[in-house]
């Protein structure tokens, strides 16, 4: 907030404080009230900003090609140019692309979001001693916008993480960033509002996939916050009055010389605490899949008094299909979650885990029906970062086959057939059994296998030769893996 509305803001925050007193008896004065929140956003920050670090990316492409990113005015309207002099880890370099981070793990690991790291990129963090770190990718989601870089430091200290579940509209907020890359001596700067609204959609995207919803974010999580969110301040923390992250900024102003009405923030909830602990590890985030065609209820019929969304179609294959959800279908509740629209239904199953078991609240006709459906794996779009993968066996790594639509289409029509190889390394004895990218793997010898998991449980143990039976389009055919030599 800036100029009148802020003081519109702290005037509002007087009232309410002497109110207070009243009420207890107490007839408190405006400079004690001001003073008590003054003294609370003063605590918040300082316990919180220790924590928070400045990011910049130096790109390595040559210096004629279009950035990917905006280039950063200065706060008075100014292009930044990068000098080409000072190197990043000079406290004289400016960079003309940077973000923000928040320390989750003492021993160097920062916490941003995924869309302001960009491919053939350097990156150096600096923290609030003013020391300058040349950083690494070690883990980053698409889905979730959240990354994770690694740095060598063992002491820096770890953000304390709230709950946006508690979260209500009206609540006092502060966000903690790098605007304009001012902080690039590691000093953050702060903004401070209110909580404006919950479970915002983020826009769509043009670059993104051919729904324009190439997030989790984009079917409705994000905190609205009137916050004034600069650039430079994505992957900065939106905090608490007890100085807790309950968010992470992600959507700001566009450009100097206006604002946009709101600021976005990625809650920090329980999908968000799964993503982190995995990026952490450098392992890859998996999502749950259910393998509809959702749409949404007519007009007429939600002005009858009838709420959630129609099954279009079923894939066959999927899990939807195994567990006998029915075109036609209306899905009223996911894990006695309300839907009330197909983005909805796509959030909740989206939120959930592979493996994990939804609970589908179903009306077939005017029969209500509870149905369990044990979740297989999304095809996430976008640039993943993993860098502790799951070890190959014998050369071969596998995967679900509805992870991998992209690299084999026709397994549209048998996902439940198996699962799917993704790639082999030449010379191995699974590439010297013939085995290749895109085909599906039903059986080991004579075991079963329909998951990644039923796989590595069938070849656990197994140290001489093992049978592995591959479907085809039109047939099965048996392979013989050698050991591994």
């Amino acid at each position: 907030m800036a100029g009148k509305s802020c003081s519109q803001f702290i005037a509002a925050l007087v009232l309410l404080a002497l109110a207070g007193g009243w009420a207890r008896g107490q007839e408190p004065s405006g400079i004690e009230a001001v003073t008590a929140i003054e003294r609370t956003l003063i605590n918040a920050i300082a316990g919180a900003e220790k924590s928070v670090v400045a990011i910049a990316r130096v790109r390595k492409e040559r210096p004629d090609e279009t950035s990917t990113t905006e280039f950063r005015p200065d706060p008075f309207g100014r292009r930044i140019v990068a000098s080409s002099v000072p190197q990043p880890t000079d406290p004289a370099f400016i960079p003309n692309e940077f973000a923000t981070g928040v320390v989750v793990d003492r021993r160097g690991l920062i916490l941003t979001v995924c869309h302001v790291l960009g491919e053939d990129s350097e990156y150096y963090v600096t923290t609030i001693d003013r020391k300058v770190y040349r950083a690494r990718l070690k883990g980053a989601d698409p889905r979730s916008d959240l990354a994770v870089l690694a740095i060598d430091a063992t002491d820096l200290t770890p953000s304390k993480l709230g709950n946006s579940v508690t979260l209500r509209k009206g609540q006092i907020v502060i966000a903690l960033g790098n605007p304009y890359a001012i902080a690039r001596d590691g000093q953050v700067s702060a903004a401070w509002g209110i909580v404006a609204n919950l479970a915002r959609k983020a826009p769509a995207a043009e670059e993104s996939d051919s729904t324009g919803k190439s997030t989790l974010h984009h079917f409705g999580t994000l905190i609205q916050t009137a916050a004034k969110l600069n650039l430079g301040t994505s992957g900065g923390p939106l905090l608490n009055l007890k100085g807790e992250m309950v968010g992470l900024v992600t959507s700001l102003a566009a450009a100097a010389g206006y604002q946009r009405a709101a600021g976005y923030a990625i809650p920090v909830d329980e999908t968000f605490r799964r993503v982190v602990d995995i990026l952490k590890q450098g392992r890859e985030v998996e999502y749950g899949f259910l393998g509809i065609q959702p749409t949404n209820l007519t007009s007429q019929e939600v002005l009858s008094g009838l709420r959630g969304m129609r099954v279009h179609r079923v894939v066959r294959g999927t899990p939807a299909a195994r567990s006998g959800l029915k075109d036609d279908d209306i899905i009223t509740a996911v894990n006695d979650r309300p839907i009330f629209d197909a983005d909805g239904l796509v959030l909740e199953v989206g939120r959930l885990p592979v493996d994990a078991t939804a609970r589908l609240s179903i009306l077939r006709g005017k029969k209500e029906i509870a149905l369990p459906v044990t979740l297989t794996k999304f095809p996430v779009r976008g640039r993943k970062i993993v860098t502790q993968r799951a070890p190959a066996w014998r050369g071969m790594r596998i995967d679900y086959p509805t992870a991998a639509v992209d690299l084999n289409r026709r397994i549209y029509d048998g996902f439940d057939e198996g699962v799917i190889v993704t790639d082999v390394e030449e010379g191995t004895p699974a590439w010297q059994a013939r085995l290749r990218p895109g085909q599906l793997i039903s059986h080991v010898d004579r075991t079963a296998v329909k998951t990644p998991k039923q796989f590595r449980a069938a070849i656990d143990g197994k140290v001489g030769p093992v049978r592995l039976r591959v479907v085809d389009r039109d047939s099965e055919t048996v392979r013989t893996v050698a050991p591994q030599s």
